[in-house]
């Protein structure tokens, strides 16, 4: 039977879908949307901001706003973009139709951010003993720079939520691990000549060839590196070369060459390697090689974005939780994709995914949630609510 709260979530998500959130792009009218509705129900809100003032986190809390030991519902307000993408309805509208809702981001993660404002108004009416966050953050498809923020802001506040559920289409079932998400941009700076004196000038794209190499063969290396009984798919840490880029004719020594590549680890341990290895290469043996032609040669690595992943843990209070209001008696999966669930956890709480869709329809064309995911969701939050409010 479809929750009472099902149709108004589903209103809720077409409001959220008609906001084009892409990362490129501004999310304060979404955010604004969002904190009218939870300004309403006498919710408190915290915001925080990017440094250009044109993307926010919100931070919302229900119930006694000074206690520790809440749980929050976390979900990311950006989307992918649309463009290339061969869709079958407009994608910034919601469509309903075969018990399923279209649009960009139903499943990528609005219709979980839906059902939680769906029940925030009773959530707001009921006597909770514990708080209940609401926790929306910016640009989680670009590196999970806002999660950063909040998360700093809230640690900086004192509170020490418990539990935070991050609700990543999962199909509503628990994840208790994802592989960490690391994104780096390569620049090789050499020399230009003429092609015919190749010992007189730095190369850099050779360079940058070079290195492509010794991180292929550090790829291999962590193949071996593989956690016993590891349920990642791949089970071992990962390195892909996404884009390389340099020089201007065949003719011409490569004076500058960019490279764009990501690793991502199955643990802290292979992170470690994995950069030590690299700096290790970088330092004692490329840079030397060009600098003994041309001392300004230079080898620098930016940052894009460096995302802890979910480790399982043999103890997770979260899983606990959301089994008791899920009633999933499966083993808990970990997923290769990327989430914010580790920042989370690595600022103390306690965290699993689990939310509405499925990742299979993440970022595609026609991209849809299922009501009957929704539904399911819904009934999870409910239980929460009921359980916070009966609470020691």
């Amino acid at each position: 039977m479809a929750h009472e709260f099902l149709e108004d979530a589903v209103s809720i998500l077409g409001d959220l879908i008609a906001f084009e959130s892409v990362s490129q792009q501004t999310n304060l009218d979404m955010i604004a949307y969002i904190n009218r509705r939870l300004d309403l129900i006498g919710t408190r809100t915290y915001l925080t901001l990017d440094e250009g003032g044109q993307k926010a986190n919100l931070f919302a809390t229900l119930g006694p706003p000074e206690q520790d030991g809440g749980v929050i519902l976390s979900g990311h307000t950006d989307v992918v973009p649309v463009e290339g993408q061969d869709w079958t309805s407009e994608p910034f509208v919601a469509t309903r139709r075969d018990d399923r809702i279209y649009g960009r981001g139903t499943c990528d993660m609005k219709g979980f951010i839906a059902c939680a404002l769906a029940y925030a108004p009773m959530m707001a009416e009921a006597d909770l003993k514990r708080p209940l966050h609401l926790a929306f953050t910016y640009d989680e498809e670009v590196g999970c720079l806002g999660a950063q923020v909040m998360l700093k802001g809230l640690i900086e506040t004192g509170r020490k939520p418990a539990i935070c559920i991050v609700g990543e289409p999962s199909s509503m079932r628990i994840i208790e691990g994802n592989k960490g998400c690391c994104e780096y941009e390569t620049v090789f700076s050499g020399t230009e000549g003429h092609a015919s004196q190749p010992d007189l000038g730095v190369n850099a794209v050779e360079y940058a060839a070079r290195f492509v190499t010794h991180l292929l063969e550090i790829s291999e290396t962590l193949r071996t590196r593989a956690p016993y009984n590891s349920r990642f798919d791949p089970p071992w840490s990962t390195i892909q070369i996404g884009r390389m880029a340099g020089g201007i004719a065949r003719n011409v020594i490569a004076g500058s060459c960019t490279v764009d590549w990501e690793l991502r680890p199955v643990s802290t341990q292979d992170f470690n390697f994995t950069k030590t290895q690299i700096e290790n290469y970088v330092e004692a043996e490329l840079l030397p090689r060009m600098r003994a032609v041309h001392p300004d040669a230079t080898i620098l690595t930016q940052v894009i974005g460096e995302i802890a992943g979910l480790e399982p843990m043999d103890q997770c209070e979260a899983e606990a939780l959301v089994r008791a209001l899920t009633g999933d008696s499966e083993r808990a999966s970990c997923v290769s994709f990327g989430t914010e669930a580790g920042l989370f956890q690595q600022s103390g709480i306690s965290t699993v995914i689990c939310g509405p869709g499925s990742i299979q329809q993440a970022h595609k064309a026609d991209e849809y949630v299922d009501l009957s995911q929704m539904d399911a969701c819904l009934d999870m939050i409910g239980k929460l609510g009921q359980k916070l409010a009966t609470a020691p």
